[in-house]
């Protein structure tokens, strides 16, 4: 028998061989990454929807590198500022293919980027997840989708159909007939608003529209918007502001007393930095979710809010936030099921997914493959109040019902 010191030698030579042969793997996954491009608004006022992207974007990423990576390979995400200029959101994604070499795109703009890159795509071919343009068309209607575009986030259109079906149970109790919009001046802020009474009206045939009013994006000045509103003395209010407008928006109305005088409804209000950073948060506004960890109630959902918080120095996530960590979760799976980064393989394997989810009342969500758009993801409305949860009573939607008035809303609007 060989004494322990020649055992231990041939030991440390065979393991030094192990490690040797192992190395080219390793150097291989390191050095030929696959790139993710993704561009957002990282500047101004709605820098807010970039910053909460990345938060999420980031340790989802940080996850599939340490568990061996995407096909053997590391991800290398690449983020670009296009500071909310639809030119510029269209020549940063056509940089991040044909200049950075990025297999996959993450749209993470506002709507006015997202229908720019939606043309960048269709001449490129690559794979590409919308995950923060929540107006409808963009999939909704057949000339504007795209083979290897998919929208990874809620839709106007959801958002209209459970907000109409609210907001009329809210107004039959209350008698509310007379109605305000102000919602901003940009392609999903008219369409969600259109979408929004549509439905209204199909819930309560007796809404009347008292007056509309269309702050541009980043307006830093509400005062002449809040002026319109009081004198056209409605007996509610519509808004489709968010982010830096939205905290803007209510700061600024409280000194004219402005939620006092009418009942309000704002989707965007149920998103924890809206929510915190109000100086005085009017109670009783009605509000959809936006990301909340108290909706869906699971542990699922309290655990990622909890990872959230420690990965970004205890910054709140948004509703963005949720979309985007989605985002990548469906771009894993699809990018596993089709052993390929192709756009089209890619393609293939993401049209009709469902996944687990900590972001649905049921635990999964899917990719519906006849117009790449996500469903069954949590969403309801409830009622604000200035302290923690913020949003109480939140009713979950019913899929059954947004489907079926989806469709109807998709055949009036010649989409079908």
């Amino acid at each position: 028998m060989p004494e322990p010191s020649a055992r231990m030698g041939r030991r440390t030579v065979l393991a030094a061989s192990a490690a040797t042969l192992a190395a080219p793997w390793v150097a291989r996954a390191q050095s030929n990454p696959i790139k993710i491009g993704i561009q957002s608004i990282f500047s101004g006022p709605i820098a807010l929807l970039g910053v909460s992207s990345r938060g999420a974007i980031q340790p989802e990423v940080d996850r599939i590198n340490a568990a061996g990576g995407l096909l053997g390979r590391q991800i290398q995400p690449i983020y670009r500022d296009s500071k909310g200029k639809p030119q510029e959101a269209a020549r940063v994604a056509r940089e991040l293919v044909n200049t950075d070499g990025c297999e996959i795109l993450l749209d993470a703009e506002a709507s006015s980027g997202a229908f720019a890159v939606q043309e960048v795509v269709r001449d490129l071919g690559v794979l590409c997840v919308h995950s923060n343009s929540e107006t409808s068309s963009l999939t909704a209607d057949p000339k504007l989708r795209v083979a290897t575009a998919f929208r990874c986030a809620r839709q106007g259109v959801h958002d209209a159909i459970v907000g109409g079906a609210h907001s009329a149970k809210v107004a039959d109790a209350k008698k509310l007939v007379k109605w305000a919009t102000c919602s901003p001046d940009y392609a999903f802020g008219r369409d969600t608003t259109a979408q929004f009474l549509d439905f209204l009206k199909h819930f309560r045939p007796d809404t009347q529209v008292t007056t509309q009013a269309w702050p541009k994006l980043g307006q830093p000045d509400f005062t002449e918007v809040i002026t319109k509103i009081i004198q056209a003395k409605p007996q509610a209010l519509y808004s489709a502001l968010y982010a830096g407008d939205l905290s803007a928006f209510i700061n600024q109305g409280n000194v004219y007393a402005l939620f006092g005088a009418m009942e309000t409804f704002i989707p965007a209000m149920g998103d924890l930095p809206v929510l915190t950073t109000v100086k005085s948060l009017p109670p009783g506004i009605q509000s959809a979710n936006r990301y909340l960890p108290t909706f869906p109630d699971t542990k699922e959902n309290r655990a990622w809010y909890e990872a959230y918080r420690k990965a970004n120095n205890n910054d709140y996530p948004t509703n963005w936030s949720w979309e985007n960590a989605t985002a990548v979760r469906f771009i894993e799976a699809a990018v596993k099921k089709a052993g390929s980064t192709d756009g089209k393989k890619a393609s293939a394997a993401l049209a009709g997914l469902t996944i687990d989810s900590p972001f649905s009342n049921s635990g999964k969500v899917t990719m519906r493959a006849e117009d790449h758009t996500l469903i069954d993801y949590a969403i309801g409305w409830g009622t604000t109040i200035p302290k923690p949860p913020f949003v109480t009573g939140i009713e979950p939607a019913d899929w059954g019902q947004i489907t079926e008035l989806e469709t109807e809303w998709k055949k009036k609007s010649g989409y079908l």
